[in-house]
């Protein structure tokens, strides 16, 4: 019999030994439950061979052959990645709609005589449930934005607050862009359901009655698009706001953005786009400065005459709520880490 669930939090607290996605490498990489390991007992090329076979042949074949596949493969699994199990081992399987796939490896794990059980539904049963999330109900949590021109090192105090018992996500990191022009990061983003994903998750883990700190974004960072109840929150949150001196700010740029300043191409064709926007004569000014390895004046130049200009049209049409600024002389380690400590004590005060 097949495990029911009607709740996100339910199926993240499944309390299972192990869970495992039987799809194929493919959905898998798409999305998948948090912690699942994927045992496909269909490969992408498998899959799409009895799909084919389905529509253009015979159910009945389709079925067969699918069968075989899956047994073949499962007893892979068995003999390979699963050997180490002992008789108490409980994992519970699902594929794509909880169908033959998750069925028959849950029925063989069973027969070994482990406790094994399938997700009723599948992986749509699951993905139903982060959609009712974040897309169809309201969020309960308490967000405070945390504001300030680029180059105030707000990613970076993320961590640093959550260290001092702060509650905080970090939605540049979930989402692996650092959300500006020249935030691109290598291996690039994840899946719009990825990302969804281990939002969600974050989500479920947190207090709602205590503030939750995001860094003020728009509503998509590179390619991912902020689901609408995360984004009707964070519209209404008030902020706090982090300042420093353009140097400061410049010189955090110049290590934060260390990847992509040291690759000049790659840099130019992305401030390519900037011509109709900047001015040709600015961009020819960047172009130098990339081709001198003039990274720090490229910076700053970038903050004070891009940047700096596109937060202001972006904060005057939000009018931001800004409850406190947080002035810092420097961006170095030590001076974020004495930031986070003056951020986190008077959090403590402030109220939402």
């Amino acid at each position: 019999m097949a495990r029911s669930f009607d709740s996100l939090s339910g199926i993240l607290s499944h309390g299972f030994d192990s869970v495992i996605d039987v799809r194929s490498p493919a959905e898998f990489a798409e999305d998948h439950i948090p912690g699942a390991i994927n045992l496909p007992v269909l490969d992408n090329e498998e899959r799409a061979r009895v799909g084919t076979i389905y529509k253009q042949q015979s159910p009945f074949l389709a079925r067969k052959i699918g069968a075989a596949l899956v047994f073949r493969n499962a007893s892979g699994h068995i003999e390979g990645p699963l050997a180490h199990h002992g008789g108490g081992w409980r994992p519970l399987v699902y594929c794509w709609r909880g169908g033959q796939r998750s069925g028959s490896f849950a029925w063989m794990l069973q027969q070994i005589g482990w406790r094994a059980e399938a997700v009723d539904g599948g992986y749509k049963t699951y993905r139903r449930l982060v959609t009712r999330a974040l897309y169809d109900t309201p969020l309960t949590h308490r967000f405070l934005q945390l504001g300030g021109y680029t180059g105030t090192a707000k990613t970076a105090l993320l961590p640093k607050l959550a260290a001092r018992g702060t509650q905080v996500i970090d939605l540049e990191g979930l989402a692996r862009h650092r959300g500006s022009l020249l935030g691109a990061m290598p291996g690039g983003q994840p899946s719009q359901k990825g990302f969804e994903t281990e939002l969600a998750a974050q989500l479920a883990r947190l207090d709602p009655e205590r503030p939750v700190i995001v860094e003020a974004e728009s509503s998509k960072i590179g390619q991912i698009i902020l689901p609408p109840s995360l984004w009707d929150s964070m519209k209404t949150a008030p902020w706090i706001e982090v300042s420093a001196p353009l140097e400061a700010r410049a010189a955090y740029l110049d290590r934060a953005y260390d990847d992509i300043l040291s690759d000049g191409a790659r840099l130019r064709t992305q401030l390519s786009p900037l011509r109709f926007h900047r001015g040709h004569a600015l961009v020819d000014a960047w172009e130098r400065m990339i081709e001198d390895g003039a990274r720090l004046a490229l910076c700053q130049s970038l903050a004070a005459d891009h940047y700096d200009p596109a937060y202001d049209k972006s904060t005057s049409a939000m009018t931001p709520h800004v409850l406190e600024r947080f002035e810092t002389p420097a961006l170095d380690d030590a001076a974020l880490e004495r930031l986070a400590d003056r951020i986190a004590k008077r959090l403590q005060t402030i109220s939402i």
